[in-house]
């Protein structure tokens, strides 16, 4: 992991972590139909045209427009860039017509489904965040181009629907703040970054089909035991399982499957952390450890931790 990748997982992951919730924009504020009025007010960035035979405006903004319908967008077809964020929208069929879209961010609205597969047409798209609306599940979600998904602050139950098929190039998946109770359906051989913050986790299931993360984020959830790590994840650098209820020392045994390329743990907030010679006992499982919890592993400790393995293969040996 590099030095900049590792300072941005753990600027977001040792700080306090923001609540989600769902349920779309502020009921207080006027809920009104897109005009073309407000479209020419939101529209910028000016560029050649996908046929190459003229020019348009690719760039739409219309967060915080109060906007229940939106209609009158489906002619601007010529859009790459749109933000309708911090809106009362409920139906993103509009978006359909808009089959150049590369960013769409549709935080704080009132979407409770994917009826109709609305991105199903927007063979570029590549990056989506629909962080905090009313969804409880993935039915009718696609996105063949998509790199980067963020579905943080719904109440997604299950994850249904999400394979390697229909997001062959997904790097990044959001779902922190919903309601999950396992890893389960996760079927993604490409992704990159997990992040199950701030769930109700319990179980740890389907995760050797993950063979390319690199980040692990579960901060925050129900987790007793770390069973259901797997040797197939033969990436993964990062892991988070901060203030979950890990208590047996146990759990830690289940660290030696990816003990290879690991390189920073947070176990912080776990009963687990206070039991004596906590550290050791993690770097004698983890000797490659670089980052424990908030501090990098000092020379010291890995000597100690190494010093303690070569004993207790001793002692091993010395009792066959």
């Amino acid at each position: 992991m590099s030095e900049m990748d590792e300072d941005a997982v753990l600027s977001d992951v040792e700080g306090d972590e923001e609540t989600l919730q769902g349920g779309g924009a502020g009921r207080g504020e006027k809920v009104c139909v897109l005009t073309q009025e407000t479209i020419s007010q939101g529209l910028s960035l000016l560029c050649r045209t996908g046929n190459g035979l003229g020019h348009a405006f690719v760039k739409l903004e219309l967060k915080d427009k109060g906007l229940n319908d939106i209609a009158a967008i489906s002619n601007y077809v010529h859009i790459r860039f749109l933000d309708v964020s911090n809106n009362h929208l409920i139906d993103l069929s509009p978006l359909t017509s808009l089959t150049q879209l590369l960013w769409l961010k549709v935080d704080n609205n009132a979407v409770a489904c994917f009826k109709g597969q609305p991105f199903a047409h927007l063979t570029y798209l590549q990056w989506l965040s629909m962080a905090v609306n009313r969804l409880t599940d993935l039915d009718g979600l696609v996105g063949p181009a998509l790199e980067s998904l963020n579905l943080s602050g719904n109440g997604i139950q299950k994850l249904n629907g999400l394979q390697g098929g229909c997001f062959a190039n997904l790097v990044t998946l959001e779902l922190r703040g919903n309601q999950l109770d396992t890893t389960d359906g996760i079927n993604l051989p490409n992704l990159r970054q997990l992040y199950l913050a701030q769930n109700a986790i319990k179980r740890l299931e389907g995760l050797d089909r993950l063979e390319r993360l690199t980040i692990l984020h579960l901060r925050d959830n129900q987790l007793e035991t770390l069973d259901g790590l797997s040797p197939n994840m033969k990436c993964l650098k990062y892991l988070n399982v901060r203030g979950n209820v890990i208590l047996d020392e146990k759990a830690l045994q289940c660290l030696m499957l990816v003990s290879k390329t690991l390189q920073a743990l947070v176990l912080s907030d776990n009963p687990l952390v206070e039991m004596v010679d906590y550290r050791l006992s993690v770097l004698i499982v983890l000797p490659q450890l670089e980052r424990l919890d908030k501090d990098p592993v000092s020379p010291e400790e890995t000597f100690e931790a190494r010093e303690r393995i070569k004993e207790l293969k001793e002692e091993e040996i010395s009792g066959q």
